[in-house]
C-alpha cells in the first residue's frame, strides 16, 4: 500500500514511517504537492545491470589473482637506502 505524506508530516513522524516501512508499507513524499521522493522497504535481493556484473566479475578476478604493480623485488636494505 502506497501512503502519500508531505514532507512537514514525514519530518514529524519519521520514526512511524520507519516501522510502517519494515511492515511493508510504501510512502511517496511530497513538497508543494508534487512528488520529490519514495519511501519504501529494502529488498534483499538487489538487481544488477550487465555492466554492474562485469565490474563485479573483474574485481573479484583482480582480489583473488593480485594486482601487478609491474615492479622488480626488492629487499629491505633496498627500502631504507639513502
Amino acid at each position: 500500500m502506497t501512503t502519500t505524506l508531505t514532507l512537514r508530516d514525514a519530518n514529524q513522524q519519521f520514526s512511524s514511517c520507519i516501522r510502517a516501512v519494515e511492515s511493508g508499507e510504501d510512502f511517496i513524499i511530497t513538497r508543494n504537492g508534487k512528488p520529490v521522493a519514495r519511501l519504501s522497504p529494502v529488498s534483499n535481493v538487489r538487481v544488477l545491470t550487465e555492466q554492474q556484473k562485469q565490474a563485479l566479475a573483474h574485481f573479484r578476478r583482480v582480489v583473488e589473482e593480485g594486482w601487478s604493480l609491474h615492479a622488480e623485488p626488492f629487499d629491505r636494505d633496498a627500502l631504507h637506502e639513502r
